[in-house]
């Protein structure tokens, strides 16, 4: 936004506006998940009102429908008289007889805390605006207020990147900017520090709400300000935060779910486990991903995701960009605030880069075509099974892949050449102006970066088609080795030892593995492999260990009821393990350190 939220919202709400939308929110029944909520809109200039709840989320491009946990609607006029409701459709409320003022009331049942949806109970309320509130599509440019109802047995806070009004009151200038503020109210622990960067100084809060000590949360947030400032260092200078303010809300409890979410001020950072449980080590990540989104996806904008539609799906052609290169970055911060090792940071990438690299997938769909899928693996639900074991990669793996290959590409083609110099321009070109972007620009500016024959080859070969970069020669550039796993032969399958003693096959095979050829597929069951039964993972691991690459296996298996039998014949590893070489060059030694050290 070019305007200053603060001031604008100070503005409007001294001299009282014309147009508004006002909420008040109770939790009078959080035992049992319920909020009551009373939505008043001012200033309705047709005659029927149509309120709405949300079908999509800000970060997510899959439909959620959140209407289905919205119940006992009713609607009143300024005066108290009741209105006619007419419904529609599933998400959909039109009011009639308002007389320019509704006053509607509900009850929202929640109980999914994560990146997307809201909880409500008694430990805290934790609310995504999209989940949590009707709107008005006739008031979208109106500004909004909110007011909190704390229960009084509580010790709850309020926390968010909405500005703060009195009490327990907070406003937003619109309807874009109040569905991208998530809250967290809870009992929760706060942890903040200031950088000052180009003239400015900049504040981060850390909102933490766990089971855990203060002494973990302060060993953790060590790690959360190293990671902040490394990530400024990549595009050089903070995003124009609203009041130099950003808000990290956390919510690491076993009731939640795991997820993250980025926001234009704040993030959502929601996992079972506890510091002291894993999180320590397994949430950061989390941490590093969105925050790196402030820059790349909420002022890096893709064209096609502006401005985002709460009524229909959201598709673009640039998540491999916008959410894979922030992949790539998420533990490349971590080793450079040394979070996490190089050696822990080079053998990591080997996961992404196996899954990505012997996908099948790569025959259907280039990187934009995947990112054109996100509607329908974004956290969204069906009952159909789906072929994505074959017909899908992640644009979050894949664009990561990307990434790397990039950064490696340009540090080998140029010494003075990086991905984080091309990431600060595409930062000042449209980010820091927030002008949204297409994949076109991202090559233009690549080409003005790098030369144009960088951008054609780049884009030619790995964006537009679906080619594999060099990685052997790439690496070697930078001290690092790429081994393919021959220690175990490969079969393909991928199989569930259950309790009862059966093995099933638990995944669609994936084309051209042997599992693939010998027509297995997920839900058969293994009766025996060479006559041999197994009743447990490790037995079978330790049998095929001993089986040689080319041997043929016979398999006997059921499926529907019906004993059949197949041969495999066993593949190599199609695997790799990427490590350090530690016989490398002076120069490549050198070529580490610019790539993976502290900036």
């Amino acid at each position: 936004m070019k305007f200053s939220i603060s001031i604008l919202c100070f503005f409007l709400y001294q001299i009282g506006y014309t147009q508004s939308t006002s909420y008040t929110v109770s939790f009078d029944n959080a035992i049992h998940h319920e909020a009551s909520i009373i939505a008043t809109f001012k200033g309705v200039t047709d005659d029927t009102l149509a309120v709405r709840m949300s079908r999509t989320s800000p970060g997510r491009y899959a439909l959620h429908e959140f209407a289905k946990n919205v119940y006992n609607v009713k609607a009143k006029d300024a005066k108290g008289n009741s209105l006619l409701i007419i419904r529609s459709n599933p998400y959909e409320w039109k009011i009639i007889g308002h007389k320019g003022t509704a006053v509607v009331s509900y009850t929202l049942f929640a109980d999914r805390a994560d990146g997307t949806y809201s909880q409500i109970d008694q430990t805290h309320a934790h609310l995504n605006i999209p989940a949590t509130f009707m709107y008005a599509s006739q008031l979208k440019n109106a500004p909004i207020e909110v007011t909190f109802n704390i229960p009084e047995s509580s010790n709850w806070r309020i926390a968010t990147q909405l500005k703060y009004v009195s009490g327990t009151t907070y406003i937003a200038p619109d309807l874009q900017y109040f569905m991208d503020s998530p809250v967290e109210i809870s009992d929760h622990s706060v942890r903040k520090f200031t950088d000052t960067s180009n003239g400015k100084e900049y504040s981060f809060r850390f909102i933490l709400h766990h089971l855990g000590t203060e002494a973990e949360l302060d060993t953790y947030f060590k790690k959360v300000k190293s990671i902040v400032l490394q990530e400024k260092e990549v595009f050089g200078e903070y995003p124009d935060f609203e009041n130099q303010t950003y808000t990290f809300l956390a919510c690491y409890m076993p009731n939640v779910s795991g997820d993250g979410m980025e926001h234009r001020n704040s993030t959502i950072l929601t996992d079972v486990e506890s510091l002291s449980e894993g999180g320590m080590e397994e949430n950061i990540g989390t941490v590093s991903h969105e925050f790196f989104h402030s820059w790349n996806v909420e002022r890096i904008r893709p064209k096609d995701l502006e401005p985002f539609d709460f009524e229909n799906t959201n598709m673009s052609e640039a998540l491999w960009f916008a959410e894979g290169f922030t992949s790539y970055y998420t533990n490349l911060i971590l080793c450079r605030a040394k979070v996490i090792t190089k050696d822990e940071y080079v053998q990591g990438l080997a996961k992404a880069f196996n899954y990505v690299w012997n996908s099948p997938a790569r025959n259907y769909f280039t990187p934009i075509e995947m990112s054109y899928q996100a509607p329908f693996v974004d956290a969204a639900t069906s009952v159909d099974p789906v072929n994505r074991k074959n017909t899908f990669i992640s644009y979050y793996s894949y664009g990561s892949m990307l990434g790397l290959a990039l950064d490696l590409y340009l540090g080998k083609t140029s010494e003075d050449k990086n991905l984080d110099d091309y990431m600060k321009r595409v930062w000042q070109r449209y980010g820091k102006k927030e002008v949204p972007y297409t994949v076109k620009d991202l090559y233009e500016l690549l080409a003005e970066y790098a030369g144009q024959s960088t951008a054609d080859y780049f884009f030619t070969n790995f964006i537009y088609k679906s080619g594999m970069p060099d990685y052997k020669a790439l690496f070697k550039n930078v001290g690092v080795i790429v081994i393919q796993n021959n220690t175990t032969s490969f079969t393909g399958l991928e199989l569930d030892f259950t309790t009862d003693r059966k093995i099933q096959i638990k995944e669609y095979t994936v084309q051209g593995t042997p599992a693939y050829h010998a027509g297995l597929e997920k839900g058969d069951q293994i009766i025996s492999i060479n006559n041999q039964k197994f009743t447990a993972e490790e037995n079978w691991k330790n049998w095929l260990s001993k089986r040689k690459v080319g041997t043929t296996l016979e398999v006997i298996y059921q499926r529907n009821n019906t004993q059949q039998n197949t041969q495999i014949t066993l593949q190599e590893n199609p695997e790799y393990v990427i490590a350090i070489d530690k016989n490398m060059t002076k120069k490549e030694n050198t070529a580490q350190k610019k790539w993976l050290e502290a900036k």
